[in-house]
This record gives C-alpha cells, sequence and structure tokens, in this order.
C-alpha cells in the first residue's frame, strides 16, 4: 500500500488536442502534483479496442506527452509513461479478468454506448477493457482516481474486482480506489457552435473547437463567430440557465482564470457578447500561446520526449512489480 495518497489516471493518445481536453482534465491533472503522487499514462493499450491507424498511433502518443507537459505535467513531479511500455498492465488485467464476471460488464454503460448496434462485431478488447483500466488502477494500488460522470462506474467495477480477489485469495493485496475530487473543478466545454453538444475533435466543423495548436489570430476569429444570444449576460448563474451558449463562453473564461461562475458574472453582467467575446479572446490567447510554443518545441524534439517516456515507463515498471508478483502468488502461478 502507498504511504501517502496516490493518484493515477491515463488519457487516451488520440491526438488534436482541444481547449475542452485541457480544461476538462489535463489542468486539473497539473492541480493534482501538488497534492498527490502521480502516475499519469498515454493509454495506447485502450486505443486499440477500436480500430487505429498503427503509423499514427506512437506519433499520437509523442504528440500527447508534448502537449501534457506544455500544459504543466512535470516529469520531476510524476511519472508520465507510455502504457505499453509496461506489460505488468495487461500481465495483471488477465488475472483480474478470471475474477471479473461477464455479469458485471455486460452493464458497464459505456461498452453498451461503444458497440453501437451491432455489438457482435466490437472487438473482445472493447468489452473487457474496463477490467484493464481496474488493472491500470490497481496495479499500483492507487488510493484515488479522477473520473467524470462517465466514469464512476469504472471506479466501482475496480472496487468490485479488488475486494473480490482479496476475499477469494484471502489476502490484502489490492487497496479499492476512491473517487478523487482534488485538483479543483473539471470544466465542461461545449461546442462554439451548439452549446448543447461536447467540444470534440470529431466535429465536421474545427470552428466549434479551439485547437491547442491554433495561432492567436485565429483564436480570436473563432470566439468571434461563436454562437451567442442578443442578450446581456445576467448577475446570476440562473440566469444562464436555457442559454447554453453563453453558458459554454462564461464557463470558458471561469475556467481560465481559475474562479467560480458567480465571480465572472458579478463583475461583467450587463454586458452583451460584442463586449465579452474579446475579453474571452485576449484570456484564451494569453493562455494558450505559451502552451503551443512549448508544445511545438518538444514536437521537435522527438529524442527528448522519448527519454522522459523511458524513464517514466522504468520509474512504473519498478512500481508495479512487486503488486503483480505478489498477484501471480495469490492465485498459485510462479513468483
Amino acid at each position: 500500500m502507498p504511504d501517502k495518497m496516490r493518484v493515477v489516471s491515463g488519457i487516451q493518445p488520440t491526438g488534436d488536442l482541444h481547449l475542452g481536453n485541457l480544461l476538462g482534465a489535463i489542468l486539473r491533472w497539473v492541480r493534482m502534483q501538488d497534492e498527490a503522487e502521480c502516475l499519469f499514462f498515454l493509454a495506447d493499450l485502450h486505443a486499440i479496442t477500436v480500430d487505429v491507424d498503427p503509423a499514427k498511433l506512437r506519433a499520437n502518443v509523442r504528440e500527447m506527452a508534448a502537449a501534457l507537459i506544455a500544459s504543466g505535467i512535470d516529469p520531476k513531479k510524476s511519472i508520465l509513461f507510455a502504457h505499453s511500455d509496461v506489460p505488468a498492465h495487461p500481465e495483471l488485467a488477465w488475472i483480474l479478468g478470471c475474477t471479473a464476471r461477464m455479469g458485471w460488464l455486460s452493464r458497464m454503460t459505456q461498452f453498451k454506448a461503444k458497440s453501437g448496434k451491432n455489438r457482435e462485431k466490437a472487438s473482445v478488447g472493447l468489452f473487457t477493457y474496463p477490467v484493464l483500466q481496474a488493472a491500470d488502477v490497481l496495479l499500483y494500488n492507487a488510493t484515488h482516481v479522477p473520473v467524470g460522470e462517465d466514469q464512476k462506474q469504472h471506479i466501482e467495477l475496480a472496487r468490485d474486482i479488488a475486494e473480490a480477489f482479496n476475499h477469494h485469495n484471502g489476502v490484502e493485496l489490492f487497496t479499492p480506489p476512491q473517487p478523487y475530487i482534488g485538483g479543483g473543478a473539471a470544466a465542461r466545454v461545449m461546442s462554439l457552435r451548439n452549446g448543447s453538444e461536447k467540444m470534440s475533435k470529431s466535429a465536421e466543423s474545427d470552428m466549434t473547437r479551439i485547437n491547442l495548436t491554433d495561432d492567436d489570430d485565429l483564436i480570436v476569429q473563432k470566439v468571434r463567430k461563436a454562437r451567442t444570444d442578443p442578450e446581456p449576460l445576467p448577475e446570476t448563474p440562473e440566469g444562464l440557465n436555457e442559454r447554453h451558449e453563453a453558458r459554454n463562453l462564461v464557463g470558458i473564461l471561469a475556467a481560465i482564470e481559475d474562479r467560480p461562475v458567480e465571480a465572472v458574472l458579478a463583475e461583467h453582467a450587463g454586458k452583451g457578447f460584442g463586449e465579452f467575446k474579446p475579453l474571452l479572446a485576449d484570456a484564451l490567447v494569453a493562455m494558450l500561446s505559451p502552451l503551443r510554443e512549448r508544445l511545438v518545441e518538444l514536437r521537435n524534439d522527438q529524442d527528448e520526449l522519448d527519454r522522459i517516456l523511458d524513464e517514466g515507463a522504468e520509474k512504473a515498471r519498478t512500481l508495479a512489480q512487486p503488486t503483480l508478483a505478489a498477484a501471480y502468488r495469490a492465485v498459485g502461478l510462479r513468483r
């Protein structure tokens, strides 16, 4: 068991990160580094549960690593590594898969959503990936895992697997993890063209999102053209309840400035979007411009990125090995 709070979290290396990724997860990770012992991994093993271009996968791992570091993830504070560089993850997943039950996995709502109508053609990996997620966490005896609303079910599954394994094998090996509520609030960033849809890289129009690699002029243009309404900003958040696009832009500024929506409205109530949008654009440029420069710098130094990932993987392997060995012994296998 870890001596202090240990947080483990992963992100799929899909490339093309946008503002929603940054405000919704990455900056929360950055703040976590000062609150707990952190392990962050690029989940390339999870990425292959669906069709993926092999030539792009490693490039996306480097791109994601560069984006995380540019955003403030410090390899001196946290352990940053590629999932596939630590074979203990899939090894433990197999052992845990023999504890997990089909009924548990069949109730996972994300499989139903991701497999669509033709589940018979979904990969076995897509069905069983929650077991790998459990292994990702239990391998390091993480005490806490940062999750959004759509991931709480996965934490519950990891806890069920940990408790079942411990009970069945008469050991106290795995720590049932708790959801992590530290690191500040994660912003839910919506499309710039439809405030009812999440900002996504899969949206057809690039004007729906702000990419971390957008230049300053393009950021200003996208904010200027973002969909809004003619009403001025209200004094309280309740006034934004039915104004999805307005609520989105106010929420973005609140996340950038790391303060409550109430405080943003208290300062800007009564302003129209002709006045508010330039303020938001300036705040976005101020935040993203140095991040973009650092990202480009790291992207152009693949040897340094690989060195950081290799160093992180070595640390992760060292941490993982005792737990994996104990799991083998608990089920009567070698080691």
